[in-house]
């Protein structure tokens, strides 16, 4: 089981994300466990508040370290579940969140994740985290819209949470591109066809046509992702006739692709003429 704490002031935010379609399964099947913690438990004050103003002034409140501490250390001392092995501040100044990062957070046996809110925390919190994360450049009211977000992407790699355990492997970023289109019924509609070889049962031929639309949407839409793809010999090949360079594939680390073959020489028969 992989345990998720989050540390929150509105736990009423991530409550639905713990409860509902394959997490809320996951839960009830016993393979993840998510701990909605309230930080203003915590405030050691009869009006519940964690915050106060900056030191130096400017705008906003800060939360207090010491209460973002007492509910850090009332994980350690909870019996029924192990001490956490991480403590996550999301933060603009933190590490970007990847496909990378999930699964390597997906091996933990317990995530504690402070989520803040106003100005963030005061800046002593740092010291009680492991590591800081961002999951993009831009600005938010709060964390738990990032803790929504680390949550499904990390909870459908444990084992067992998602139905086929091979699906995740083929998704976008784990496979290094973006991932190849998707199609079902009907095979027709508004003039646009399931292509044919989706249809024709040669599992060799759809899965090549499968990492050609890959390598296709990727240099496409995202081609600082292909030096880190780790491309083959023939995925070289295709690049070369979806349009890249040479120049394009030595900046891509890409392997040479395969060299042309010879046409087979065949022996000239004798001829002779009629005396």
């Amino acid at each position: 089981m992989l345990t998720f704490s989050f540390l929150t002031l509105f736990p009423e935010l991530l409550a639905p994300f713990a409860s509902e379609a394959i997490v809320g399964k996951a839960r009830a099947r016993g393979l993840v466990d998510v701990n909605l913690v309230q930080m203003r438990e915590f405030s050691e004050n009869r009006h519940l508040k964690v915050d106060d103003t900056p030191y130096g002034g400017g705008a906003g409140m800060v939360i207090r370290v010491d209460v973002a501490a007492r509910a850090l250390e009332s994980l350690a001392a909870d019996a029924g579940r192990p001490p956490p092995d991480e403590v996550i501040l999301f933060s603009p100044a933190g590490e970007r969140f990847t496909q990378a990062v999930a699964e390597e957070l997906a091996g933990k046996s317990h995530l504690a994740f402070l989520c803040g809110r106003y100005e963030g925390f005061d800046a002593r919190t740092e010291g009680l985290v492991t590591r800081e994360l961002s999951i993009g450049d831009f600005v938010m009211m709060g964390g738990e819209a990032a803790a929504a977000c680390v949550l499904e992407a990390v909870a459908r790699l444990v084992p067992g949470v998602l139905g086929d355990e091979a699906s995740h492997q083929a998704d976008s970023f784990s496979s290094g591109l973006l991932d190849y289109p998707e199609y079902t019924r009907p095979p027709e509609w508004r003039g646009q066809e399931v292509p044919e070889v989706l249809r024709g049962g040669n599992h060799a031929a759809v899965a090549a046509w499968r990492r050609e639309q890959a390598l296709a949407r990727t240099l496409a839409r995202r081609p600082d992702l292909l030096p880190s793809a780790g491309l083959t010999t023939q995925d070289s090949a295709v690049l070369l006739t979806l349009g890249a360079s040479a120049d394009d594939l030595r900046a891509w680390k890409a392997p040479d692709p395969p060299a042309p073959r010879r046409p087979r020489r065949t022996a000239r028969s004798g001829s002779g003429e009629a005396g």
